[in-house]
């Protein structure tokens, strides 16, 4: 009570509590390994991935779509298998979102074909009949950006990522190389070919989508896209909206 009336003093007393006592209980979580939960399967996001994540972010997406599967029945029946804290290791920060105006994506990739984000980004409403979701023509339309990729990749190291010197030095022609593969993906699956089409943003952001959660899936859930076909790419009720 001798503190209540001397605001200035009891002030004081109180960030010296929080300059000592934050440190106390942060470092211990950070600098014992042991504290932080790893999953041997969980590898970082390749270039091209790190660049899809941000435009994921940049879009803000998390606003509408969550990136966690909480263990109850019906999220493990609706979405798949419940979220692991290891999954997240890598994420800075973390995508987990606050709502679900759509559906969660945390197990999202591989569950459809490329062709079919391709067509759900530009009409959301060709692939999910009574979505609400907005289209996002002009990632069809703006090239990505590679400037800073090798020094993201460069920062992810350093924050503890497992990436080599050799990929941080070489990680814009490994996106590029990444993107040309998906870009002739999605020609098989379908998209008509467009010049220029391995150097639009909508690339980098399919990538990232289908790497989502895909370090553990169980059973043959990851195969389910590679047993699809172009023309078997019909959407249940639980697609992303």
């Amino acid at each position: 009570r001798a503190l209540e009336g001397k605001p200035l003093a009891f002030g004081l007393l109180t960030l010296i509590a929080v300059i000592i006592g934050g440190p106390v209980q942060y470092i211990p979580l950070v600098a014992v390994k042991s504290n932080i939960p790893t999953i041997p399967s969980v590898k970082p996001y390749t270039p091209l991935e790190l660049e899809g994540r941000d435009i994921y972010v940049s879009e803000g997406c998390y606003n509408c779509h969550s990136q966690m599967i909480r263990p109850f029945r019906e999220e493990v029946v609706r979405y798949g298998e419940y979220s692991k804290p290891g999954e997240f290791i890598y994420d800075r920060p973390f995508q987990f979102g606050s709502k679900r105006t759509g559906p969660d994506l945390h197990r999202v990739g591989g569950k459809y074909l490329d062709f079919w984000h391709y067509r759900h980004m530009l009409d959301p409403r060709s692939t999910s009949p009574g979505s609400i979701m907005p289209p996002y023509p002009w990632l069809y339309e703006k090239d990505l950006d590679l400037s800073l990729t090798n020094r993201k990749i460069e920062a992810f190291r350093k924050l503890g990522a497992p990436y080599t010197k050799d990929e941080a030095s070489s990680a814009v022609d490994s996106a590029k190389k990444q993107a040309e593969e998906l870009t002739q993906a999605l020609y098989k699956q379908g998209v008509k070919e467009t010049p220029g089409l391995e150097r639009k943003q909508i690339i980098a952001l399919i990538a990232y989508l289908q790497r989502l959660g895909t370090d553990v899936k169980v059973g043959g859930a990851s195969q389910v896209a590679a047993t699809r076909t172009k023309g078997d790419d019909s959407i249940e009720e639980e697609e992303e909206a």
